[in-house]
Parts: structure tokens; C-alpha cells; sequence
């Protein structure tokens, strides 16, 4: 599977300059260039050391990352879910991705005008919560109202859809965020059916001044503090300065960087805080020496359900799984003394993948 994080904000946050900066710094990657799917959609490969520390060991043809998504989404404006500013259609652009990074401005710039006189993103924040809210209250009420229809000749059939419905519009009506909320699995369910937007997971990206790194200061701060009353993720970067160092040579952006107090790019950052906040892992594929391969996967899932994302032929086919921990592989060095010394294992299709997990699937088709 492929991340996808919407890229949300009010207008003259830094969402562009970020969007550009994380689909050009492919640090880790040579001769892997990002790909531009339409005009305001990048898909960028995942900066993980441990994929090249596995390749310098196995030596294959080809390395290949794992990818993430990236959806630049306009800016949105207050009225957004009665189609201000084409708000509609930027709300619209939200519901197919997996979870949203919300930039909210936390620098001073006069050469840069803000849609309110004075710098608030909390205040911010609020606003593209409540177009958010408003446009799924209208999502439910659409919905509620369609269910009630066909309940008139089938009361009973439809009884449950009516109280999940109802329930769920009530919260949004409340200005409850559903993500916070705690709700049944079925009306989870309903909200992915629904693909309800403050029903998605959500990060914060606080974008502060170059001079603020690493940590930002009060504007930033406040950020913090609202993402850990949400237990939320944030991640602060000065979308700027990523936007410049993306056109520096790699090692020169590095030791500025950590001049900084940075220890990796924007990118990296993003990345893993979005897969924190989905819960996500990536293991590890070796093709005979031909190509070593990172995949991700959702934490929890099997050997089987591995092998269904590298192929459905190889989840029909499994028989069984040979792993070793890419932890292990890079200290004994090679697969062979991973072999001889009983570092790798033979695991069903049951076996909980980990995360760095390296995986070679048996099957027969």
C-alpha cells in the first residue's frame, strides 16, 4: 500500500512551498526521481536507511523504495463547505486520501499577507475544523435523509443505519471532532463508507521561521499543545528553508541541517509521523539478489497479508514465510550467516509481521 496525506490549510500557510519541497527531497534515493501524477499530486519515495543497509549486503540490480502520496490541496476559506473559494471541490480532493497534514502559518511575514490580522493557529485550526465539520454535518444529513426514504417501506431493515446516522449527525452538529470522539466500530464504519473528513486521522504541521528551528517558539508551541490534547502528531519545519535545501547537494544539506539541530530532512519527518499516526510498518522483500524492495503494511496484519501486497498470485500460492529482522541481517552481514547461525525463521501464514522484518514468501500457484 501507498500513504496518502492531504496537504490542508488556509491560504499563504506555506502548503505549496512544503508540497514542492517533499517532492523533490528524494535524499536517500539515487536515480529514483518523484513522479507527478497531475498538477497537484506527487508520489515521492520513503527515506529508510535501513533498505540501503540491506542492499549493501545483498548487492542487487535494483533498490526500491516504498512510496507516499502527496495531495497539495488549494487553500481553504471560510465558507469552504458552501463552495467558497471552489470549496467544494478542494473538500472533495481530501476524502480519498488516508489521513491529512494540516500546515498552519507560525511565522511572521509581511511580504506574505495572512487571511486574518494577527497570527492565531489555533484560531486557524479551528476554522478548517468547522468547514470540515460543516461539510460532513451536510454529508450525514444527505445520507440520513436518503436512509429515512427507504425505511418508510422497510422500517426494520433500516433501523440501524438511521441510529448510527443520527448519532453521528448530532456529534458533528455539537462541533465534536469524530476522530476524537468515542464511537462504536460500526460507526467507524460508517464514517469510512461516508469518508467523513474529521473522521480522518490528522497531523499538524507547524510552519515556523528558519531562525525558530528546531523546536519553534510561542505560535508553535501553541500547536504542540493542541495535538497533545488530541494526541495528535506535529511536526515542525520551516517549509522555506526545505524548499531551498532541496536544491543543495545532499551532504552539504545534511551538515546544515544538523547545524540546526535537525537530524533529517522534512520528508523523513512527515513520514514517520504519518506512519505513526496510521499505525503503519514496513517490511522487506530480497528477489534472489535482483531487487531489494521496502513495502509498507498496516501493524498487525500477517505473512498472508504481506504476501497479498507484493502479489496476489504469492498470497494465493503462500506456504510459508522466511524471516530474519534487518537488524539482525546487518549485524552478522550477510544472508547466508543469518542462515547458519539460525537467525532466520520459518513462519506461517498467522505470523504477525514486524516492523523492519525481512521476508521472503514460499508459494505454489
Amino acid at each position: 500500500m501507498t500513504m496518502q496525506l492531504g496537504i490542508v490549510g488556509l491560504p499563504n500557510v506555506g502548503k505549496s512551498t512544503l508540497f514542492n519541497a517533499l517532492t523533490r527531497a528524494n535524499a536517500l534515493v539515487a536515480n529514483y526521481p518523484f513522479t507527478t501524477i497531475e498538477p497537484n499530486v506527487g508520489v515521492v519515495p520513503v527515506p529508510d536507511q535501513r533498505l540501503y543497509d540491506i542492499a549493501e549486503i545483498i548487492k542487487p540490480q535494483k533498490t526500491t523504495p516504498t512510496t507516499l502520496r502527496l495531495v497539495d490541496i488549494a487553500g481553504l476559506v471560510k465558507g469552504a463547505h458552501l463552495g467558497e473559494g471552489l470549496g467544494n471541490q478542494f473538500l472533495g480532493h481530501i476524502r480519498g486520501v488516508d489521513a491529512i497534514a494540516m500546515v498552519v502559518r507560525c511565522f511572521s511575514d509581511p511580504q506574505v499577507p495572512h487571511t486574518t490580522s494577527e497570527l492565531d493557529p489555533v484560531g486557524d485550526i479551528a476554522i478548517i475544523e468547522l468547514e470540515l465539520a460543516l461539510a460532513d454535518l451536510a454529508t450525514a444529513e444527505r445520507r440520513l435523509e436518503k436512509v429515512s426514504t427507504q425505511a418508510k417501506s422497510r422500517p426494520r431493515d433500516f433501523q440501524g443505519q438511521i441510529e448510527l446516522l443520527t448519532h453521528l449527525h448530532e456529534l458533528l452538529a455539537s462541533g465534536a471532532s469524530l476522530r476524537c470522539a468515542d464511537l462504536s466500530i460500526e460507526e467507524r464504519q460508517m464514517i469510512r463508507e461516508l469518508s467523513l473528513l474529521t473522521g480522518k486521522p490528522c497531523m499538524y504541521i507547524a510552519n515556523v521561521s528558519e531562525s525558530e528551528l528546531p523546536d519553534g517558539e510561542e505560535l508553535a508551541r501553541s500547536v504542540v499543545e493542541r495535538a497533545a490534547a488530541e494526541k495528535a502528531q506535529v511536526v515542525i519545519i520551516c517549509a522555506q528553508l526545505e524548499a531551498d535545501l532541496a536544491d543543495w547537494p545532499l551532504e552539504e544539506a545534511r551538515v546544515y541541517r544538523q547545524e540546526l539541530g535537525l537530524s533529517e530532512s522534512a520528508l523523513g519527518r512527515v513520514v514517520r509521523a504519518g506512519y505513526r499516526l496510521l499505525d503503519l510498518i514496513t517490511f522487506f522483500t530480497t528477489t534472489g539478489g535482483k531487487e531489494v524492495r521496502a513495502w509498507t503494511l498496516r501493524n498487525g496484519l500477517t505473512a498472508l497479508d504481506a504476501a497479498g501486497t507484493i502479489h496476489t498470485d504469492i498470497q494465493r500460492g503462500f506456504i510459508r514465510a522466511e524471516v530474519v529482522s534487518c537488524g539482525e541481517l546487518k549485524r552478522v552481514g550477510s544472508m547466508s550467516a543469518a542462515r547458519e547461525q539460525g537467525l532466520i525463521r520459518l513462519e506461517g501464514k498467522d505470523y504477525p509481521v514486524r516492523d523492519g522484518d525481512v521476508i521472503h514468501v514460499r508459494f505454489n500457484v
